[in-house]
């Protein structure tokens, strides 16, 4: 039986199977295609790695009462924005004649918290507010243990808040932590970077590219222009000549880093391959499947041939049940023509083999 299921996933990939994809500018259009110049460029060897944003200690003032007293003026709340010297409270003193006595922000920042209300009593010994300046923050990653040869103070990384829309920061090691993590295998290697805008916020999560080394005039690619496994990477080359004609290009594939991938043989720089709309152009080349299946079965709904959308009239006339027969029966979709396909060779084979088992028996009964 496993014999069997490998011959079928063999015969798959091969089924067909085309080198050329000719469009139109409607085609091109709700495939999304978008193209990249394969380019000669300093390419980067990086690592992935997952952290959290934190403050940095040095950058965190608490203010606090020099007199007991009691709150009679509170100018500012947590989230507010306070520069240095700025006048944030009045304390009543305790003593006899009840002076009133300003207070002022120690440093630029924040107010992350606040610890009192007005008319609360005070005295030197209370935290009142927690000023915090985050025009810079530690990006703090935790990194596996064998990654640890490859760092160095001054290291630089990309780094992604998912918070900030996948925006990207970059940090300079300045760091490691004082530990090792035993149960998850990491330690912390600490970035500095800068919060431009000041909108972000300890505790965010990152997510960390760590370059690590770099090497000059590689032909690369964006990641999401090779398609394929790792036995047969592929990528689609525009035609120079045909408009909207692509052809598509078997390539031996490198180092892949967060963004490009690079390339050894089968493309050269100057080139232009497909970028978005890549992965739906295999399966309109793929011979079986028309670009109105592959885009029926990537939106969840019909089109017409050309792949353009339906218009109203159009869905009105499906909407009473005409080609109804014909939307179930031909367009079925490009997943349920590879199962038909996989069942009838799963049958052949079937078949061969009990034939085989049966002319095996009889055989054996001969020599019995």
């Amino acid at each position: 039986m496993k014999i069997t299921i490998l011959l079928l996933l063999s015969l798959l990939p091969v089924i067909g199977e085309e080198e050329r994809v000719n469009l139109n500018e409607t085609s091109m259009k709700n495939l999304g295609i978008e193209t990249f110049t394969a380019t000669e460029m300093t390419f980067e060897s990086t690592f992935f790695a997952i952290g959290s944003l934190r403050e940095i200690p040095s950058s965190h003032s608490v203010v606090s009462s020099r007199i007991p007293g009691r709150v009679v003026d509170l100018k500012v709340i947590a989230g507010d924005q306070v520069a240095k010297g700025d006048e944030i409270l009045k304390i009543e003193s305790r003593q006899i004649g009840g002076k009133v006595i300003p207070v002022f922000a120690p440093a630029s920042g924040i107010v992350a918290e606040s610890h009192v209300r007005l008319g609360e009593p005070v005295d030197p010994s209370k935290e009142l507010l927690d000023i915090l300046d985050l025009t810079s923050l530690w990006a703090i990653a935790r990194v596996p243990q064998q990654e640890a040869g490859k760092l160095d103070i001054g290291t630089k990384a990309r780094i992604q808040i998912p918070a900030m829309k996948g925006e990207t920061i970059e940090g300079e090691l300045i760091r490691f932590g004082t530990e090792a993590d035993a149960s998850s295998g990491t330690f912390d290697a600490i970035f500095l970077i800068k919060n431009t805008g000041n909108k972000l916020r300890p505790g965010m999560r990152a997510e960390f590219s760590i370059i690590t080394a770099t090497r000059e005039d590689i032909t690369v690619v964006p990641r999401e222009a090779v398609q394929g496994d790792l036995t047969n990477r592929v990528v689609y080359v525009q035609d120079f000549d045909l408009p909207n004609s692509f052809i598509k290009a078997p390539v031996v594939t490198g180092e892949e880093n967060d963004a490009f991938v690079e390339i050894k043989e089968g493309l050269f720089a100057g080139v232009d391959v497909v970028t978005d709309g890549s992965y739906l152009l295999g399966f309109a080349g793929g011979g079986n499947l028309s670009l109105k299946e592959v885009l029926d079965a990537a939106h969840g709904h019909v089109h017409n041939e050309d792949g353009s959308e339906l218009t109203e009239d159009q869905k009105k006339t499906k909407g009473k049940g005409e080609g109804d027969d014909h939307e179930h029966g031909e367009n079925a979709g490009p997943i349920n023509k590879l199962l038909i396909m996989a069942c009838v060779i799963l049958g052949v084979l079937l078949v061969i083999s009990g034939i085989r088992q049966i002319i095996l028996e009889r055989r054996l009964a001969k020599l019995t």
